[in-house]
């Protein structure tokens, strides 16, 4: 029974996957990271602060002569080892304490990130995958189809891949409030996801200082409804689209390469 209903999983995440508004974006778990971190830092903070606040009153000098805990305490001489106390137990549990949560906030944390380095599982997204070639000043965007823009354009709720590299030097792709950022590599490609839950119009830009145009080199990334963005699909099959208005970064002298089927020129 165990072995049919992991066949049956399996069968129902090929037949059916989970799109991007099923899976966590990154965007979201650096944001439970920020708030888990705050409210937590907080906590500590509040009751760090509350047992200061709480002992230097308790046993503040209040300008009397007579020591009020003499009856109540027995306190050493000079040269004398003090005794009775809790042997250490307090220590013993504030240490325990404070391990236990910080082994758990770290391991907590990490795997966290493991799952920004690795995507979600990929029996369970249909995700889209472009190639991305950074070049001085500006940003190559390869759908699936041949087609090329200078403007990145991706469905709502949808997991997109990325493989970045460069054809100069070495660039940075991120887009900052995606939470997504990677590499670009001349010869090499690194890696990166994201999903946006929200339509509208976001910013790429380069984290690398690659030259006099680095800080021109800057790109539109529109997040589309999923049926606006088939339609928009569905009319990039033919010749290369080049959107310079979109990305003015100062690259006029690269040319792009038109998009080829089967080896040939489409």
């Amino acid at each position: 029974m165990k072995e049919m209903a992991g066949i049956m999983v399996t069968l129902t995440a090929v037949v059916f996957p989970l799109h991007g508004g099923d899976v966590r974006a990154p965007s979201a778990v650096f944001n439970q990271i920020f708030e888990v971190f705050l409210l937590l830092g907080t906590a500590v903070g509040v009751v760090v602060v509350a047992y200061t606040m709480y002992h230097a009153l308790k046993y503040r000098d209040d300008g009397s002569e007579e020591d009020p805990y003499a009856d109540k305490v027995e306190r050493p001489e000079m040269g004398e080892m003090p005794t009775g106390g809790t042997g250490g137990r307090k220590v013993f549990y504030s240490f325990s304490i404070s391990a236990i949560i910080v082994v758990s906030l770290i391991a907590w944390t990490y795997s966290q990130l493991l799952y920004i380095e690795q995507g979600p599982d990929p029996a369970q997204e249909e995700a889209l995958e472009i190639d991305v070639e950074g070049y001085r000043f500006g940003w190559d965007f390869i759908y699936p189809n041949g087609h090329t823009t200078n403007t990145l354009r991706v469905p709502q709720d949808r997991v997109v891949r990325l493989r970045v590299t460069s054809t100069d030097v070495f660039h940075n792709f991120g887009i900052p409030e995606l939470r997504v950022k990677t590499d670009a590599v001349p010869g090499q490609h690194t890696s990166a996801w994201f999903t946006a839950n929200e339509t509208g119009t976001y910013t790429a830009k380069c984290y690398e200082l690659c030259g006099s145009g680095h800080s021109l080199m800057t790109t539109e990334v529109i997040v589309m409804p999923q049926d606006e963005y088939e339609n928009w699909y569905a009319e990039t099959e033919g010749p290369t689209e080049t959107e310079t208005a979109a990305n003015e970064t100062g690259g006029g002298d690269h040319q792009i390469a038109p998009a080829t089927v089967g080896g040939a020129p489409a």
